[in-house]
């Protein structure tokens, strides 16, 4: 059995071109952990804000990176109960807590790993276990969207908007959400209901004609800005808004005293019993991940750079093929 792996090392915080090919120990598991052979990985935004040096102080270099597995146990811990050998796993690595995915094997508690959907290819369960549990984070624990609520969800062809949207449709909620006009097919297919053209008509104004001046129950904000400050406009009584993105700039909130509005900030954490509630949505048919581009370990950087491009013409995830068996490297929609 090889003793090294190759990784995509993080030499220094910058630019996609900070990653290094490399040739590293393998890990080994400890008590209660297990040794996942990597089939696939993928790109989020966490990812790049890491790499350019936005969590520095919570990572030091050299540091293997990465936010999502989906691969096949190899070996386990002493104390391991819930899996075995051969068994297919997809989770999301402990953040900020030791390597993460880019790389041909990880290691890691087995109380944060689910068992693999059947029916999500490697691909897809990499592509879905981040953004996954952040929408359900979001809308279920933390926004407690109902049955016969309404929510506007910004960025509806994104990695955690378009899973989202069919989270929201899961529960039973009217979604609203904000794409390019080149996207609305996209995330009609997905299950929003009405699909608004932020570049061409304002949001707040679309919102309140379509719910006759009522507005909505939650606004869930993957984009940022002013998004913040201005859900309240948006907001029927007693709304939720529910925000994933960092706070840069300070934010009038005034407005949203009026409508005894609550926020929430969310930062995922690592949960087995989110990974089950997923997986669950997808044996039923109500949720599957698109993936809108693969790249090759080796090739990282490229994914990297695409997905900092703006309007990059992607929709839903970029996927990392780590072990070539998981799928062919292609770029597309």
């Amino acid at each position: 059995m090889t003793k090294t792996m190759n990784a995509a090392i993080l030499t220094r915080f910058g630019g996609p071109e900070s990653f290094e090919l490399s040739d590293v120990p393998k890990p080994g598991p400890q008590a209660g952990q297990v040794l996942v052979r990597v089939h696939a990985t993928s790109v989020n935004p966490l990812d790049y804000q890491v790499r350019r040096g936005d969590y520095c102080d919570y990572v030091p270099l050299p540091a293997i990176t990465g936010h999502d597995v989906s691969g096949v146990i190899e070996a386990v811990g002493t104390g391991v109960t819930m899996f075995s050998v051969g068994d297919e796993v997809w989770y999301t690595p402990q953040i900020f807590d030791g390597p993460g995915s880019y790389a041909e094997y990880h290691v890691a508690n087995e109380n944060i790993i689910g068992r693999k959907p059947s029916a999500l290819s490697h691909l897809e369960a990499a592509s879905l276990s981040l953004v996954g549990g952040t929408a359900w984070e979001a809308l279920v624990s933390r926004a407690a969207l109902r049955v016969g609520e309404s929510i506007l969800i910004h960025g509806g062809a994104g990695g955690v908007g378009h899973v989202a949207i069919q989270v929201a449709k899961a529960i039973g909620a009217k979604v609203f959400t904000t794409v390019r006009e080149e996207n609305f097919e996209f995330a009609r297919s997905v299950g929003a209901d009405v699909v608004i053209d932020y570049r061409k008509e304002d949001y707040v104004d679309a919102i309140m004609r379509e719910t006759e001046g009522l507005g909505v129950d939650v606004v869930f904000d993957t984009l940022g800005g002013d998004t913040l400050s201005r859900s309240p406009k948006v907001l029927a009584q007693l709304g939720r808004v529910v925000s994933i993105v960092d706070i840069a700039q300070p934010q009038n909130l005034i407005e949203a005293w009026g409508k005894n509005a609550s926020y929430h900030f969310v930062f995922t954490r690592q949960n087995q019993g989110k990974l089950d509630e997923l997986a669950t949505l997808v044996e039923r048919g109500q949720l599957r991940p698109h993936v809108g581009a693969v790249y090759s370990l080796a090739d990282l950087s490229l994914a990297h750079a695409l997905l900092e491009t703006p309007n990059n013409g992607v929709r839903g995830k970029i996927a990392i093929a780590v072990d070539p068996s998981a799928g062919p490297a292609w770029v597309g929609s």
